[in-house]
């Protein structure tokens, strides 16, 4: 059956062209070319809020996704085999951590630099160059070599409703963190009632060709502990 020709007219033709194009064909690669699995998480963030308001109090100004970041580059510490890259037949494992971050242009866009150096930071340093990064992301001043060459990628989705998502890979890396927005549940008190608690979701995508699911769930694991312990040295 024929449309209409006015219901026809009305349909708004998005050419995938230009960055929007170089994005959807780097997508897909990424899904053609990884045996791509996801796990997910959720950790209690009650020591990650009490932490962001003590680091204000002493006058250093961190948001959730900044002290989220630190509490994935300690937990890749702990787990190296998850840092790197997959190239080919052979997969790539990092000295350092060198933390992509996904940011959202306008027009549809997104990117995703990296932080080089970020396993060396403080929160207040991984803050700052997650704040540069998107301030040139926005003017077009990112380099090829902070475009290309992260070894872990992070993004978050914490501002929005969704709770947990599954990111594609920011290949070739071998994994990336997708973080949701914080949610309050019900949980038992110390004085034998209810009360509510903040809670995050977490997903990690990992590349099944690099590392298997026991391990991967010991990295997101890992990436919980972190930020339910976080607190005191975040700097």
């Amino acid at each position: 059956m024929t449309a209409p020709a006015e219901a026809a007219s009305d349909i708004r033709v998005v050419p995938l062209k230009g960055v929007r194009g170089m994005i959807a064909d780097r997508m897909v690669e990424s899904l053609a070319t990884a045996a791509q699995l996801t796990h997910h998480a959720s950790a209690e963030a009650t020591a990650l809020l009490a932490e962001k308001a003590r680091l204000a109090e002493a006058g250093t100004r961190a948001s959730v996704e900044d002290l989220l970041m630190l509490a994935a580059v300690r937990a890749l510490k702990r787990h190296p085999d998850i840092n790197g890259r997959v190239e080919g037949r052979e997969v790539h494992l990092a000295a350092g951590i060198d933390l992509s971050v996904a940011i959202a242009l306008p027009g549809n866009l997104l990117v995703a630099p990296a932080i080089f150096g970020a396993g060396e930071m403080a929160v207040s340093e991984l803050r700052a160059a997650r704040q540069d990064l998107a301030a040139r992301a926005r003017a077009n001043r990112l380099s090829v070599a902070e475009m290309t060459g992260g070894t872990f990628t992070v993004s978050n989705l914490g501002l929005t409703r969704v709770e947990q998502f599954t990111p594609i890979i920011n290949a070739p890396q071998i994994a990336i963190l997708g973080i949701g927005r914080l949610v309050d549940r019900a949980m038992p008190s110390a004085a034998g009632g209810m009360e509510m608690r903040p809670f995050v979701g977490l997903s990690l995508t990992f590349d099944h060709r690099a590392i298997d699911g026991a391990p991967a769930g010991e990295v997101l694991s890992t990436i919980c502990t972190e930020i339910e312990g976080i607190g005191g040295t975040a700097g």
